[in-house]
C-alpha cells in the first residue's frame, strides 16, 4: 500500500508512470482505508492534542483526487468501471484545474475542456467518500500529449481533500492559519461557479507521510474574500506558474479592489442584520424575494441588489427568484444558538465608525473610539443600557471558542476536590464561559465578578443553564477579586488594556489566589513567526477601539512573571484563540 500511494504523489520519470487505470485503483484503495482522524497526523507530522481535535471537528476527509487523460469519454467510463468506480452523476466543468493547467503550460484556458467526476467509494468504516477524477480528453495525435505526459509524471493535481463542515469566513481563515503553522504552504485555489464551491490548495509539509503532496480544503459556497488572501499568501511564496493561479497583469489590482471593498461586506452584513432579513426567511426553506421584501418592509429592487451581494458573500443562495439562508446566514438570526447578529450590529455600528479614524490612532497613538466619542468605550457603553446589552451579546457571539475550555485538567482537578471546587470568573461578562464550566462539572461552584448591569445579564444566563443555585456574584472592579477560588478565569480581558494595567490586573488575581489555585486565560495570540492569524486583525481592532492589544505568548509570560506567576502552557481554541495556563512558581 505504501509504495502505491507514494507513486501517486511523487515525482517520477515518464517511463515509470503508472497508467490511468492503475492510478485510479490506487486512489480508490487509499480512500477505502483512511479516515480523517488517522490521515491528518500522517499528512501533518506532529499534529496531536487540541490541534488534532480542532481539525477533526471541523474537517471531514472527502476524497483523493487525480487528473487523467482518456482518449475519449467511453474509455474513461470503462476504466472507472474496471476499478469499481461508478460515476452516477454527469460530469461538471472544472474551472479551477483548467486555469491551473493553462497557467502551468502557458495555454489558452478556453482550449482545455477539463471535467470533474466524483464516483463514490464505500470506506472500510462504512463512510461514503469519493475519488475525484479530473479528466482532460487527449485523443491520439493531439497536441495536448506533451501536457498529459508531464502531468502524469509530476502529478501536480493529485491531492487529498477535506470538506470544511461549517464554512464560516473566520473559521476558514483559522483553518488556513493552523495548516500553515503545521508546515503546509498555500498553493493556489479558486471558486467554481458551476457547483458554488471554493477550494483552497496547500502543499503538504516535506515530512508528510500521506503520500500526497497537495491538500485541498473544500468549502461549499462562495468564499472569494478568504480565497483572495489565500492566493496572496501563495503568490508571495512562489511564482504564478507554480501556484497555478492565472497569470495576469490585473491580478494585483483585482486583489486590492477586493480588499478595499471589505467595508462594503461589513455594512452589507450589518444591514442584513438590522433589516432582520435572516429572521424573515423560514429556517431551511427558500422564500420568494418579493415575499421577503413584503415581510421586511424593504424596496424590492434594492433588496434584490443586496441579496445578490449577500449570495456572493455566502450568506444566502439564489434559486431563481427565491433565496435560502446558508449556514453562515443562519448565524445572523436572532434566535440562532450563539447568534452572531449582535456582532454584526456592533462591527457595523460603533466600531465601524471608530475604524474610520484609524489613521488618527496611528498618527497620534490616541484610541480612535475615545477621539470620536469623547470617552472610552466601557464608559460610553455603560451610560447607554441598550448599547451595553448589545456589546455583551456581541461578546457572547464568539463563545464557540469556549467549547474545549471545560475539559482543561485544572478544572477537572478542582471538580474532583472532596468539598467541591470553586471557579472565579473575573470580569466574566454575561456568564457564558462560567455557565459552560459549571454545566460540565456539576460539583463545581462559581463566583462571577462584574459591573452591575453585566451581573444582571449573568444571573439570567446562569438561570437558563440551570446553574443559578451554584453561582454567586460580586459587583466590583479588578481590585475586588474574591479569595476563595480553586481556578480563576480571565477571558478576553487582558487584551483590553495596556501592559501596566495588565500587570495590575494579574497582581490582583495573584494576591487573591490561594497557594494551590490555577489561572486560565483566554486570549488570541499573535504568531511568533508573523504568519497569518485572526489575532493580527484583532490587534488593530483593540488598538483602535479600546486602547488595548493582542500579544505573543512570550509577552504574556513576561506579564505573568511580573505578577509572580508562571506561564505553564498555552493550547489552541476555536476561532484562533488560545487557553493559557498559569500558576505560582512553587507549584511547578
Amino acid at each position: 500500500m505504501t509504495a502505491t500511494v507514494t507513486a501517486i504523489g511523487a515525482d517520477e520519470n515518464t517511463a515509470g508512470t503508472p497508467d490511468d487505470g492503475a492510478r485510479l485503483r490506487a486512489a480508490a484503495d487509499f480512500v477505502r482505508h483512511h479516515d480523517t482522524a488517522t490521515l491528518l497526523p500522517l499528512l501533518l507530522p506532529g499534529l496531536a492534542g487540541p490541534q488534532l481535535h480542532a481539525l477533526t471537528r471541523h474537517l471531514s476527509f472527502a476524497h483523493a483526487a487525480l487528473l487523467v487523460f482518456p482518449p475519449d469519454p467511453a474509455t474513461l467510463r470503462a476504466e472507472l468501471a474496471a476499478c469499481g468506480l461508478a460515476a452516477d452523476t454527469p460530469p461538471l466543468p472544472s474551472s479551477v484545474v483548467r486555469d491551473r493547467l493553462a497557467a502551468r503550460h502557458r495555454r489558452d484556458a478556453a482550449g482545455l475542456d477539463v471535467s470533474i467526476l466524483r464516483p463514490g467509494v464505500r470506506a472500510a468504516d462504512g463512510t461514503r467518500r469519493a475519488v475525484e477524477v479530473f479528466a482532460l480528453t487527449v485523443p491520439p495525435g493531439s497536441d495536448l500529449r506533451p501536457l498529459a505526459e508531464h502531468e502524469r509524471a509530476h502529478q501536480h493535481e493529485a491531492h487529498l481533500a477535506f470538506e470544511v463542515l461549517r464554512p464560516e469566513p473566520l473559521l476558514l481563515r483559522g483553518l488556513c492559519a493552523l495548516l500553515a503553522d503545521r508546515g503546509a504552504a498555500p498553493d493556489g485555489g479558486g471558486y467554481n461557479p458551476h457547483e458554488n464551491g471554493t477550494v483552497l490548495y496547500f502543499t503538504a509539509p516535506a515530512a508528510s507521510l500521506a503520500g500526497y503532496r497537495r491538500v485541498e480544503l473544500y468549502a461549499p459556497g462562495d468564499h472569494r474574500d478568504v480565497l483572495a488572501g489565500h492566493l496572496a499568501d501563495g503568490s508571495a511564496a512562489r511564482p504564478a506558474e507554480q501556484s497555478g493561479t492565472r497569470p495576469s497583469a490585473d491580478q494585483p489590482a483585482e486583489t486590492l479592489l477586493r480588499l478595499l471593498t471589505g467595508a462594503w461586506a461589513t455594512q452589507a452584513l450589518a444591514a442584513c442584520a438590522r433589516l432582520r432579513l435572516p429572521d424573515a426567511v423560514p429556517p431551511g426553506e427558500p422564500i420568494d424575494r418579493a415575499a421577503l421584501a413584503r415581510r421586511t418592509g424593504t424596496d424590492p429592487r434594492a433588496l434584490a441588489t443586496l441579496l445578490r451581494y449577500l449570495a456572493m458573500l455566502g450568506v444566502v443562495t439564489a434559486e431563481g427568484e427565491r433565496v435560502r439562508l446558508t449556514e453562515v446566514g443562519a448565524l445572523l438570526r436572532e434566535d440562532a444558538p450563539a447568534s452572531m447578529r449582535p456582532l454584526a450590529l456592533m462591527y457595523g455600528g460603533p466600531f465601524y465608525r471608530s475604524f474610520g479614524a484609524l489613521d488618527h490612532t496611528v498618527r497620534t497613538g490616541e484610541t480612535a473610539f475615545d477621539h470620536l466619542f469623547g470617552e472610552n468605550h466601557f464608559d460610553h457603553f455603560a451610560r447607554d443600557p441598550e448599547l451595553a446589552d448589545l456589546f455583551d451579546r456581541s461578546m457572547a457571539a464568539s463563545t464557540r471558542m469556549f467549547d474545549p475550555v471545560p475539559a482543561h485538567p485544572a478544572l477537572a482537578a478542582a471538580a474532583a476536590r472532596p468539598d467541591g471546587g470553586t471557579v472565579v470568573d473575573v470580569a466574566g461578562g454575561n456568564g457564558e464561559l462560567l455557565a459552560r464550566v459549571l454545566t460540565a462539572h456539576p460539583g463545581l461552584r462559581g463566583v462571577l465578578l462584574e459591573r452591575p448591569h453585566a451581573v444582571d445579564a449573568a444571573r439570567r444566563t446562569m438561570a437558563e443553564a440551570g446553574c443559578a443555585d451554584r453561582c454567586s456574584y460580586r459587583v466590583g472592579d479588578f481590585a475586588d477579586v474574591p479569595a476563595e477560588g480553586d481556578v480563576y478565569l480571565l477571558s478576553r480581558v487582558l487584551h483590553d488594556w495596556d501592559d501596566d494595567r495588565c500587570r495590575a490586573i494579574l497582581r490582583h488575581c495573584e494576591r487573591a489566589m490561594p497557594a494551590h489555585a490555577d489561572l486560565l486565560i483566554v486570549e488570541r495570540l499573535l504568531p511568533a513567526d508573523g504568519s497569518a492569524s485572526l489575532a493580527t486583525a484583532w490587534d488593530v481592532h483593540m488598538m483602535c477601539n479600546v486602547g488595548g492589544r493582542e500579544r505573543r505568548a512570550d509577552h504574556y509570560a513576561d506579564l505573568l512573571a511580573a505578577a509572580g506567576l508562571d506561564l505553564l502552557a498555552h493550547n489552541p481554541l476555536p476561532l484562533d484563540a488560545a487557553l493559557l495556563h498559569a500558576r505560582r512558581p512553587e507549584r511547578r
